[in-house]
């Protein structure tokens, strides 16, 4: 089984018509960081638990995962 974690952020973002600079504002966040983890480059996990705490969701609403047989 292939397990497949991508965050959706930029999905969340859009339907709340925030930015990742304000989402930076909202969570202490450096938008640096924001932007890292958007890109599934890398992340902290501190800040994935201040994303989710600023945008009020769960940690796992943060990512989309997919098993592939």
């Amino acid at each position: 089984m292939i397990i497949t974690v991508k965050p959706r952020l930029s999905a969340i973002l859009k339907e709340r018509e925030i930015t990742q600079m304000q989402l930076s504002e909202m969570s202490g966040v450096p938008q640096g960081s924001i932007s890292r983890f958007d890109r599934n480059d890398r992340h902290v996990d501190a800040h994935v638990f201040a994303l989710a705490k600023a945008l009020d969701v769960k940690v796992e609403d943060l990512f989309q995962v997919t098993y592939d047989s």
